[in-house]
């Protein structure tokens, strides 16, 4: 089955249960934040293609439709939109540090990075095709809203990540404290208690080697320890948290500032893709540099998109 419907302008993701207009220049200019969440609310008085309830995507809403096999743009190759500008889009998310700030994801590469609410970025227009919150993907955490200059405001009708919370909630026991390990209920994946397992950064082959030395000497009774992949990685990140960006109450030790991934960029494949965990930026790591820590991981998650 393919993974995109394509009905008329519109374009339903059956991997999310999102739709999205199938013009993603359908916004022909770059806009501020406010701008942005001002607009889609005209979008649905007007009931754009019958719809009244569009928004602006979420950081995981935005990121489920990047693919980090291909580049200009960062979709998967059988894509059906049109007009797909290779910079900067707006989400919907605010940063929890630096509330002025919102997140937005580079279409050309895939980067997820924020930015000053007054700059000027694309927007993509969205729904949920059941409900508000019936798409396949989980919260990102945020529950507060804020204005341009980072201020908490009342959440009510601003169209603002912290209003919809769209998504599927996190299990109230979502991580399972072990001896050594911390199993999360809602991916399915096992990660090591100890955050810092290597006590030192390392490059990206000495990363892999590691591993290896895992699997052999059967480190806590297991030989299938790998290195996150991105999508991975980012699934531990509660966006309405920083320092580091994990759910308050997390039970994991010594959580560093920077982690490798298995993914690797097709910007250009002597990096990779890397998270930066004071505030769940995803960004690239130059591979033969020891600047980032070793997280390892083992299982496989219930909800992949790559």
């Amino acid at each position: 089955m393919n993974r995109f419907l394509l009905e008329n302008e519109t374009v339903i993701d059956r991997q999310t249960g999102l739709m999205w207009t199938k013009n993603a220049a359908l916004l022909d200019f770059p806009m501020s934040w406010s701008e942005a969440l001002n607009i889609v609310k005209e979008l649905n008085k007007s009931t754009l293609y019958g719809y009244q309830n569009w928004k602006i995507p979420n950081r995981k809403e935005l990121l489920s439709l990047m693919s980090h096999n291909t580049i200009n743009p960062s979709l998967p190759i059988d894509h059906p939109f049109t007009n797909v500008f290779t910079g900067y889009y707006w989400t919907s998310s605010t940063c929890a540090r630096l509330p002025d700030q919102a997140w937005y994801i580079h279409l050309g590469g895939a980067r997820v990075f924020k930015g000053m609410k007054y700059g000027s970025y694309m927007v993509w227009p969205v729904r949920t095709v059941e409900s508000p919150n019936k798409s396949k993907l989980f919260q990102t955490g945020q529950k507060t809203c804020f204005d341009e200059s980072g201020i908490i405001i009342d959440c009510h009708d601003t169209g603002q990540d912290g209003e919809l919370q769209a998504g599927i909630e996190f299990t109230r026991d979502r991580f399972i404290k072990n001896k050594q390990t911390i199993y999360d209920n809602d991916t399915g994946l096992t990660w090591l208690r100890d955050a810092t397992f290597h006590s030192e950064m390392t490059d990206w082959a000495s990363a892999f080697n590691l591993i290896s030395k895992m699997n052999t000497e059967l480190v806590y009774g297991h030989n299938d320890w790998r290195i996150p992949n991105i999508i991975e990685l980012e699934s531990l990140t509660d966006i309405s948290q920083h320092s580091p960006a994990l759910l308050d109450g997390h039970l994991f030790n010594d959580v560093q500032e920077f982690y490798w991934s298995s993914t690797t960029s097709m910007y250009d494949t002597n990096y990779a893709w890397v998270l930066y965990m004071v505030d769940g930026s995803i960004g690239v790591g130059y591979k033969p540099l020891s600047e980032f820590y070793l997280w390892p991981v083992r299982g496989k998650e219930k909800m992949m998109i790559l």
